[in-house]
């Protein structure tokens, strides 16, 4: 799709890519200007261009913007299933069963900061049996020594797992998993990061960014078909 464009180096009711950034700040503090360029390039969002090519953003530009990072940050999609979902009609629009959901993984992102006995009590569980899933690897703490908001979704399942007696030395595999699929997911992105071009750094970056949220959510889709699979052949569901 191309971009709008407009006569006056400033239409009425827009903003330039600079004041887009400082309003998306207030949200998203990671955001830069290569990121708003990135999801234009990828077609997300077209902002009106002067006669001299200055992108001008309306407020439809900047809310579609922060539809976009929310999804990202909140439900960690990958822009491919992000394209769809802003696509969909809205009396259509429905949770994709693609991609990683909030239910599937929550990135941390530093909002929450815990001490053992908060994090404890707001999922219902022992500080005992944090400890002890801290021992397993399965929680940690910041370098400041809080939990955020990984810490509570991983102890949450954990506590509704303990339901039907899983615990938490059964839970230890998933650990190993996660870390031998977080090395293979390292090496399948390194050749986006050496192919980055220079003075690009920034699109480089949100491309990559882009890739290992792609593969993750192509991770989680597998085990869930291969779980469903294998529950099926067993007579178990």
């Amino acid at each position: 799709m191309s971009a709008r464009q407009s006569p006056e180096p400033a239409s009425r009711g827009t903003v330039s890519i600079g004041e887009v950034l400082t309003v998306l700040k207030r949200e998203f503090p990671d955001v830069t200007i290569s990121k708003i360029r990135f999801l234009e390039s990828e077609g997300l969002v077209t902002p009106a261009r002067t006669a001299s090519g200055y992108r001008r953003f309306a407020d439809e530009d900047i809310r579609r913007l922060r539809e976009i990072m929310t999804m990202q940050r909140d439900q960690y999609l990958p822009l491919k299933v992000i394209r769809e979902q802003l696509d969909k009609p809205a009396e259509n629009a429905a949770p994709s069963g693609s991609g990683l959901r909030a239910e599937d993984f929550r990135p941390g992102a530093g909002r929450m900061r815990l001490t053992r006995a908060e994090l404890a009590e707001q999922t219902e569980l022992d500080e005992a049996y944090v400890a002890t899933l801290e021992e397993l690897g399965l929680v940690w703490v910041s370098p400041a020594g809080h939990y955020d908001e990984d810490a509570v979704a991983i102890c949450t399942v954990a506590a509704r797992l303990s339901e039907f007696g899983i615990e938490g030395r059964h839970l230890r595999s998933f650990r190993v998993v996660a870390d031998r699929e977080t090395g293979l997911i390292e090496q399948m992105v390194t050749p986006y990061t050496r192919s980055s071009a220079s003075g690009r750094e920034g699109q480089a970056r949100a491309r990559t960014q882009e890739a290992v949220r792609e593969i993750a959510s192509l991770f989680v889709q597998l085990h869930g078909a291969l779980l469903r699979a294998e529950l099926i052949r067993s007579g178990k569901a």
